[in-house]
């Protein structure tokens, strides 16, 4: 087939659906004068919570992933230099909020076949100075969180789940992030339900989460909204040394439309994920494997995987290709050990978690949106197929 024209519109990852609703929603935040932490952020929070399945009060708006992890790790009052096990198939967000925590990250590697960390790596990793599991829920496949839970209650951990894959995952019934004591999510432009910047923690105890929430802004008693509402000025005193992770009344003009929007916007993605998996089914390329019975994938990323031996193209070449024909594509993740800040202070070479190592260095994501059209998924498909199928 011919290659994609060069005047062909850019394909952009991970891009974002954006209707009238948020739009009105945003001018209407701008004309009522009240941009930052208010009325918004209060109805997100009531929302989210009664998505996930849980009472507002366990819930609290934050301004990006990493600060929820942040926040929840002090909150749950780990020592410094406790040990928090979790996975080199992440974002260095993950293991950055760990260090920002004044905490020691140690790397589990994970099953090759969920692409998640594995459990019995959980467990050989676990020493007297270990606190708490840090596990992903990679893609929007939940992680076996029996046997998380399990592993946690046996050498009595905290379990902070990292959900900025997995707003509408489920294992078992059961929400992601509502297993642990602590799940984090993302808004994040590409994620799936997206306030451009924002997170959201969600806590099994509303007294964590009440902490959590004056941490996220500098520890104060009172938020902006209770201090200069209409019910009058209301003095605040600062509690703790806290940080500046409060989310805009901005952010969740966007975000209450997206979440009214998450199960249609899940269904369109799972459209796209069966086309994909039948399109590409025949090449030499490996696929995400199904979901496992008695869990809700989140269908958040779509990773194939280049092996160059197959494919007889290596996974940067692919990826340049992919450029070339005006596709957007992405890369979930290099594993942690391959990044030089955590060799130089660590000491970590990526060949001792190999599993991590390969699938990080083989990974290709490609682009899967809501936004999509039909059309746009036809191209990837054609591209894909052009580019590694002489090899089949």
């Amino acid at each position: 087939m011919p290659a994609e024209s060069s005047s062909s519109p850019f394909l952009v990852f991970g891009a974002p659906q954006i209707d009238e609703a948020e739009i009105d929603e945003v001018i209407a935040c701008m004309r009522s004068g009240w941009l930052g932490t208010g009325p918004r952020v209060a109805q997100f929070e009531r929302d989210f919570a009664a998505w996930r399945r849980v009472q507002p009060s366990q819930v609290a708006a934050v301004n990006s992933c990493t600060a929820a992890l942040h926040v929840s790790m002090v909150a749950a009052g780990i020592e410094p230099g406790g040990e928090v096990i979790t996975t080199p198939l992440t974002f260095c967000a993950t293991v950055n909020a760990i260090l920002h925590a004044g905490l020691t990250p140690v790397l589990a590697d994970v099953d090759p076949h969920t692409q998640n960390i594995d459990p019995a790596a959980i467990e050989a990793a676990i020493t007297p100075r270990t606190r708490a599991i840090l596990p992903v829920h990679f893609a929007g496949r939940p992680c076996a969180m029996d046997r998380i839970m399990a592993i946690a209650k046996k050498h009595r951990l905290v379990v902070i789940e990292d959900c900025a894959h997995a707003v509408e995952t489920e294992f078992r019934g059961q929400p992601a992030g509502t297993f642990g004591d602590f799940g984090c999510y993302s808004f994040y432009v590409t994620k799936n339900v997206v306030t451009g910047e924002g997170g959201m923690v969600v806590g099994r105890r509303e007294a964590d989460i009440a902490r959590a929430r004056m941490l996220a802004l500098h520890g104060m008693s009172k938020d902006a909204w209770h201090r200069f509402g209409d019910a009058g000025y209301k003095h605040y005193q600062v509690l703790e040394c806290g940080f500046k992770y409060n989310m805009m009344d901005l952010q969740a003009a966007i975000g209450l439309h997206q979440l009214a929007r998450v199960e249609p916007n899940w269904q369109r993605r799972r459209e796209l994920w069966l086309r994909y998996d039948t399109a590409f089914a025949g090449l030499p390329i490996d696929l995400p494997a199904a979901p496992e019975a008695d869990t809700r994938h989140g269908h958040h990323l779509y990773t194939v995987m280049i092996d160059p031996d197959r494919c007889g193209i290596s996974r940067d070449a692919f990826l340049d290709a992919m450029n070339a024909a005006r596709i957007g594509t992405g890369v979930h993740y290099l594993s942690i050990p391959e990044h030089p800040y955590y060799q130089q202070r660590f000491g970590w070479r990526p060949e001792q978690w190999p599993h991590a190592m390969r699938l990080g260095r083989q990974t290709v994501s490609l682009p899967l949106s809501p936004a999509m059209s039909d059309a746009d998924a036809g191209r990837v498909i054609e591209a894909v197929r052009r580019i590694v199928g002489h090899s089949s």
